[in-house]
């Protein structure tokens, strides 16, 4: 399957083979040089290596989101000078999100941009973050406040890549499947609050639709100044928690901080919109079920809310939401006092005892 964004650039999604290389070959770059984590490097790159000549340049970084940050950055661009690297040069980027966001930047700024294709490994990456062209890292204690807007030249999305992953990994990437049919398609959350393993779903015909509810808002808002913002469902606290846990032995994989985040959001909906008790339930019951629960301590709750303030969407000092009218309807721009945002946490710190 082939999808267009905005005739700019290709996702597509099946095997990746000789012929995705030989497109490459024919727009006659200087040179090709390879990004991967530590991860991709042993478990990815194998199954495309026969496809790169033996000279391409591999640049290996660390990963991780505690990586995501400008020190790596900066060892990647000194390894890009090492390779003799120049501007008609360009980079693939293997791996999951946070290679993506910081590769996809490496690339974007190094000697003014090179061009770079997005190779997805994670369940996360394929449906989430290789789609849109935000780029970025994480910048004193704020997931992705440094980073630019920039489009590869193609993304290729292989479902086999899945195979490496663990199952963690794989529900943390659910986490915005299940977003998307909140945001913008009844019809897909209804299909996907049947699924209760993991283990045997089959992808192909799930991340084709994920993939497509998210291009479709890229397409109508490329920079997020209005209908992009939907796709923050669940992070304005998710990201929150994210961060407050980032360095701790309780760290949230990004999918399961999104999933607590929409449970928590979806009670702000049901106090600041339309969203009825009965979705509220069926969304709090589902993530639940997928996620667990991990509570949010008291003491906990200044800085998050500082956190919370530093997100990237707010406007006025005032912290932006994204907000469920119903399932399936997302509304944009809204906005809650803290006292309101604390019961909404401490709706979900009551859930432990549910």
């Amino acid at each position: 399957m082939i999808l267009s964004v905005a005739n700019k650039y290709e996702i597509q999604i099946g095997t990746i083979s000789q012929a995705n290389f030989d497109w490459l070959s024919s727009k006659n770059y200087a040179g090709w040089v390879l990004f991967a984590d530590e991860n991709t490097a042993e478990l990815c790159l194998p199954r495309i290596e026969e496809f790169l000549p033996e000279d391409t340049p591999v640049i290996v970084v660390p990963e991780g989101e505690l990586n995501k940050n400008l020190e790596t950055c900066q060892d990647m661009w000194e390894d890009l000078f090492a390779a003799g690297v120049g501007r008609r040069w360009c980079a693939i980027c293997l791996g999951g999100g946070v290679l993506e966001d910081m590769a996809g930047f490496v690339s974007s700024t190094y000697k003014r941009g090179i061009d770079f294709l997005q190779i997805p490994t994670t369940l996360l990456s394929m449906v989430d973050s290789s789609v849109g062209g935000k780029l970025g890292i994480d910048f004193n204690q704020v997931k992705n406040s440094i980073g630019v807007f920039n489009d590869p030249i193609a993304v290729w999305i292989d479902p086999v890549f899945l195979e490496t992953l663990p199952l963690r990994e794989i529900r943390s990437g659910y986490g915005e499947i299940i977003k998307h049919g909140l945001i913008a398609d009844r019809d897909q959350w209804d299909k996907i609050k049947t699924i209760t393993d993991l283990s045997t779903v089959d992808w192909e015909t799930i991340i084709p639709s994920s993939v497509n509810i998210k291009r479709e808002i890229v397409l109508e808002d490329p920079f997020e100044k209005g209908l992009r913002k939907a796709l923050n469902f669940g992070h304005t606290i998710g990201h929150a928690i994210e961060s407050y846990w980032l360095e701790t032995d309780l760290r949230l994989f990004h999918g399961e901080a999104v999933a607590a985040g929409m449970i928590m959001e979806s009670w702000l909906s049901t106090q600041l919109e339309a969203l009825s008790s009965d979705e509220l339930r069926e969304i709090t019951d589902y993530c639940l079920s997928m996620y667990g629960h991990q509570s949010i301590p008291e003491d906990s709750l200044p800085e998050l809310l500082a956190l919370m303030q530093q997100d990237k969407k707010n406007e006025d000092h005032r912290v932006n939401f994204t907000l469920l009218s119903a399932a399936g309807k997302a509304r944009i721009n809204a906005t809650a006092e803290e006292e309101l945002i604390v019961e909404a946490i401490r709706y979900y710190n009551g859930l432990a005892h549910a």
